[in-house]
């Protein structure tokens, strides 16, 4: 349908992938990082310039948490750098959601995972913001995510990033996205799915189930 829809659609493993009651249920296999046990699926949308979308996600009863890994829906700037690669040419930025298990506080937390110009490094940013405060996510809990990205000119501070979970407020400030203008429009949909990091210590041994639900996605103008 995505395909049908859009007409570019890459990285999708039927695999890991099914209906379970009304949901997408995804698989992130025992043993294995990022694309090789999960799902890196990138779908093409129409240039703009602000864009929001939302979904419902939640982990099975008896997931994994590992160290933690890349969940959900996201949206890609330009280039749409990832992977550690750092957008030092000011051409690309995305905004995508991580689970974290934190070994030093115990404790088991959302937090944004943004690419953008003038990023510290060494790889994504999270700006320090965590979901919740206090305490951890729950396996077994729906959890509904709305976020939103407004593209910035030139060499301006003028953008804006936006991560709600439950209603609440994880980040919501201007940002500097890119500073080439001809790669500053929002044009990729991600979906990634997957276990890590790249340390043995992001895998688990055993298959975890993640669900999804009510996904939408608005482009708010062009």
């Amino acid at each position: 349908m995505a395909r049908s829809d859009f007409g570019s659609v890459t990285g999708w493993v039927s695999s890991r992938a099914m209906t379970s009651g009304g949901r997408l249920r995804v698989t992130v296999e025992k043993n294995a990082l990022s694309g090789a046990g999960g799902l890196i699926s990138n779908t093409r949308i129409p240039d703009g310039t602000a864009y929001e979308l939302g979904f419902d996600i939640q982990f099975h009863s008896q997931f994994d948490w590992s160290r933690g890994g890349k969940v959900g829906f996201g949206l890609g700037i330009g280039n749409g750098n990832t992977g550690c690669n750092l957008p030092t040419d000011g051409a690309g930025g995305t905004l995508r959601l991580m689970w974290y298990n934190n070994p030093s506080t115990n404790r088991v937390y959302f937090h944004p995972y943004i690419y953008h110009q003038g990023m510290p490094g060494p790889c994504g940013s999270n700006f320090g913001k965590s979901y919740p405060t206090s305490g951890s996510i729950e396996k077994g809990r729906t959890y509904k995510i709305h976020m939103y990205v407004k593209s910035n000119t030139g060499n301006n501070a003028n953008g804006h990033v936006q991560l709600k979970i439950d209603g609440q407020a994880v980040i919501d400030q201007s940002i500097r996205w890119t500073t080439n203008d001809s790669r500053r429009f929002i044009n990729n949909l991600s979906f990634h799915t997957f276990r890590g990091g790249k340390a043995d210590e992001w895998k688990s041994g055993t298959d975890g189930y993640i669900y999804y639900d009510n996904l939408y996605v608005r482009q708010i103008s062009k």
